[in-house]
């Protein structure tokens, strides 16, 4: 499964079946149990003030079971300090992580687990995959350790930040892997490339963001979609000519093209409501919890209705996508 997400919440993989939802639902409620308004009127205006005071609130005391501010701001802080390169500190979310997340179940590598993280000093992406890496909690925050609020992520004696500085979306890894398997691909993705046109600076900062963290997950569907189909392609091509006509290192290129996976891509992106803004990620009230919970389930109902979705695309379809939110098939 491909996975978005500006924060970081046990991974279903990590616990047996029976624990999973209530693992995330203990860690959604704890993050999100601090009380805004008692009551908000009806009305987007209303709204918009309600996350705007909870984004404050977010910014002035942190998260439960997430992050605290530091008790120096790093403006303020010597070179060199351990306050001096971000304004909160996650071990909150790594107590969360170990009470909440089983890590020898991941471990065991019965379910391939990889996050995604930048090397601070080379700037190299990598990804922490069971497959040949120890999951420990640090593989966890790493992937979400957004600079500069959140702290880079020492593992070994290299130092991590958030993988969606380079790309906010694992389905390069997913796709990388030569395993040539057939594969139903969920892509869910919170931030969306369409909008409306701004009408304040808010809007301004709010589309800046969806387009900036968007970009990078259309470009590499995209990307991956004509490479793999000129495969496809090319493996038909081949296939037209005897085998006598081809070069001993066309015929290799014919032999591994024959094994081409199908893959089908359902993309989720969560519609952002008007009242919103620029503060969504970092926004983290229990109602707006619980509306982007809803938007999810009937978003994930929608597409699984759609049975011509979900079957395997016909052979030497290549790969495909489907956007609920969009209603057409592009490949």
């Amino acid at each position: 499964m491909s996975r978005s997400a500006r924060s970081t919440p046990p991974s279903s993989p990590a616990n047996k079946p029976e624990k999973r939802i209530e693992a995330l639902r203990i860690f959604w409620e704890r993050i999100t149990n601090r009380k805004i308004w008692h009551y908000t009127p009806d009305g987007d205006i209303f709204r918009q003030w309600r996350n705007l005071t909870s984004a404050w609130m977010t910014s002035a005391m942190g998260q439960p079971g997430f992050f605290t501010p530091h008790q120096m701001n790093p403006w303020f802080s010597p070179v060199g300090a351990r306050t001096a390169t971000s304004y909160y500190d996650t071990m909150p979310l790594k107590e969360s992580l170990l009470e909440l997340v089983d890590f020898d179940l991941i471990n065991e590598k019965k379910v391939r687990f990889a996050v995604g993280a930048v090397n601070v000093l080379s700037g190299n992406f990598i990804y922490f995959d069971n497959s040949h890496d120890e999951i420990e909690p640090e593989h966890i925050m790493a992937s979400g350790a957004l600079p500069p609020a959140l702290p880079m992520v020492r593992i070994g004696t290299d130092h991590f930040w958030d993988g969606g500085i380079v790309s906010n979306t694992p389905l390069q890894h997913l796709l990388d892997q030569e395993d040539a398997l057939n594969s139903l691909v969920f892509q869910v993705d919170l931030f969306s490339a369409r909008g409306v046109l701004p009408r304040s600076i808010q809007d301004v900062m709010a589309r800046h963001k969806d387009i900036m963290y968007s970009s990078r997950t259309r470009h590499n569907t995209d990307v991956y979609r004509r490479t793999h189909n000129l495969k496809v392609l090319l493996h038909k091509a081949l296939a037209k000519l005897p085998d006598e006509q081809l070069s001993d290192e066309e015929r290799k290129l014919k032999a591994s093209l024959c094994h081409m996976p199908e893959i089908a891509i359902l993309h989720l992106i969560y519609q952002q409501k008007a009242y919103e803004g620029d503060a969504k990620d970092h926004e983290f009230s229990g109602t707006s919890m619980r509306e982007h919970w809803t938007s999810g389930y009937e978003d994930t109902k929608r597409t699984l209705k759609r049975r011509d979705w979900i079957k395997m695309p016909e052979e030497g379809m290549g790969l495909v996508v489907h956007d609920v939110h969009r209603e057409t098939e592009s490949a």
